[in-house]
């Protein structure tokens, strides 16, 4: 994976295209990643193979579908950018899960692994993208 695009030392994102996959894609995303961040440590890329896990799941879940999955690294701070598009404006949410139903956690774990996490609406295609930033140093988290 690149680790900069040369534009102002942004990260080049990687990505997947998973327009008409279903969950069991789950298993391609998690080895694609892993073959692109074989220099993160094993520690920390079981961190982000997690949320990505979570995001993508959340959009087969709640998103209408996942369009595209993209990552990305950044040096200092090493971080891992993970985003999620799908074709829905409805914004995932942190919630208390009840013992008494199934699901409700994966938010809880992104929010917990990741430094830091968002939402950016695409107001003109319906949809969005979730994002989340997870610490492949040690240094955070």
């Amino acid at each position: 994976m690149p680790e900069t695009d040369g534009e102002r030392g942004a990260p080049a994102p990687w990505a997947m295209d998973l327009r008409g996959t279903t969950a069991p894609a789950l298993v391609g995303i998690r080895r694609w990643a892993s073959r692109a961040l074989a220099h993160v440590g094993d520690d920390h890329l079981g961190d982000v193979l997690l949320v990505a896990t979570e995001l993508v799941t959340n959009a087969y879940d709640h998103g209408k579908g996942p369009v595209q999955v993209r990552m990305s690294r950044t040096a200092r701070p090493c971080r891992v950018r993970i985003e999620v598009e799908d074709n829905c404006l409805e914004h995932p949410v942190v919630v208390t899960p009840s013992a008494d139903t199934p699901g409700g956690r994966g938010m809880q774990i992104v929010a917990k692994l990741a430094a830091a996490w968002g939402v950016r609406e695409h107001r003109a295609s319906g949809g969005k993208t979730v994002w989340a930033e997870v610490p492949c140093d040690g240094a955070e988290g």
